[in-house]
């Protein structure tokens, strides 16, 4: 009986054997094949890294070392070494007293990758729900798998946007970028009057405070204080403090002519109940999806708005606009400026919706 089975389980072994084999190299999609790939796209991504960064560098006019390089990739000495041998034998970089500078191959191919990130970071703001902490990290990973046919599509789609949702420029499907202009926010003096331009969001823990203070481009400052240790500025009619670290983060171009100061603007979620205020406009804050929606429930300027009642644990509230309650959460009234009035609003049983 052994005899007789033996040579169905030879059959049987050699099959999986080969199914074993094909597995492991089949060409292109096998498992060695896979991490093969998996392995050369990991360098890829730290060479187009590298090469961000030391873009970067040029464009704001800063020197770029080894260790800066390193640090910034969150790699070791050695492991930076042998990324930046690797570029200079392709030809991306130069190396002059210990500091590196692209040519003009390396520099093309920089803006090719920069020209993916921003414009999938627009995109996220404009078009998507997808949360502002996660517009850098989704666009980090686009950068990478994204053809410049592609970025070109996606640009016209949303109208050839000329800056990214931070302040960026992007630039042109040529290579075209405007010089850097501006100056950190940490460089200015007392009474100095200065305009946001851009807001830095690496790294992830300082951009999260920056946001946190409802600081974004376009938002005139007004420095009150410098210190050592510290920079006071008013933003919106409310004071800021920073340190110089944080406030390194924030681009600003100074107000040559001294315009005069923006008025400070109340919050909806500081109307209280029965009282009436104008809609003065949204936060540019608040993009995409949700400003959508909210416009669509006329939260525009000029429009009328009134408080008509809280639920019971305080939040949302619901709001009268154009006749109809709406129910608005205090993370979005924080993002919508009014100007508070002394008239009321009457009208019949409002329709009750929500935002």
């Amino acid at each position: 009986m052994w005899l007789a089975i033996q040579p169905g389980f030879a059959l049987l072994i050699g099959i999986l054997i080969m199914l074993i084999f094909l597995i492991v190299f089949f060409p292109k999609k096998g498992l060695l094949a896979l991490l093969n790939k998996t392995r050369l796209d990991a360098q890829r991504v730290l060479l187009e890294d590298a090469l961000k960064f030391l873009f970067d560098c040029e464009y704001k006019n800063i020197s770029c070392g080894l260790n800066s390089i390193a640090g910034n990739l969150n790699i070791s000495a050695d492991k930076a070494t042998k990324l930046l041998d690797r570029l200079r034998i392709m030809g991306l970089i130069t190396m002059q007293e210990q500091h590196f500078h692209l040519t003009d191959t390396g520099r093309s191919y920089a803006l090719r990758v920069i020209r993916v990130h921003r414009i999938w970071e627009r995109y996220l703001a404009d078009e998507t729900s997808v949360g502002q902490m996660d517009w850098h990290g989704e666009a980090d990973y686009r950068e990478h798998r994204m053809t410049p046919e592609a970025a070109d599509k996606l640009a016209a789609q949303i109208g050839n946007p000329v800056f990214d949702p931070h302040g960026d420029p992007i630039p042109t499907a040529q290579g075209e970028l405007p010089q850097h202009k501006g100056q950190a926010l940490s460089s200015l003096q007392e009474g100095d009057i200065a305009k946001i331009i851009h807001i830095e969001d690496e790294p992830h823990s300082i951009y999260e405070q920056l946001v946190a203070l409802g600081l974004y481009p376009g938002m005139q400052v007004y420095v009150l204080d410098v210190s050592e240790g510290k920079i006071s500025f008013a933003a919106n009619g409310e004071e800021c403090v920073l340190t110089p670290l944080f406030a390194s983060s924030i681009t600003v171009e100074l107000q040559l002519e001294q315009a005069p100061l923006m008025p400070k603007y109340d919050l909806l979620s500081s109307l209280q109940i029965g009282e009436t205020a104008e809609i003065i406009g949204i936060s540019p804050n608040c993009r995409g999806q949700q400003r959508r929606r909210l416009m669509d429930f006329g939260i525009v300027p000029g429009r009328v708005i009134s408080a008509e009642l809280k639920s019971a644990a305080g939040n949302p509230v619901g709001y009268q606009v154009l006749g109809t309650t709406i129910a608005i959460r205090k993370d979005q009234a924080d993002l919508i400026f009014i100007k508070k009035v002394n008239h009321s609003v009457t009208s019949d049983k409002p329709e009750a919706t929500g935002v």
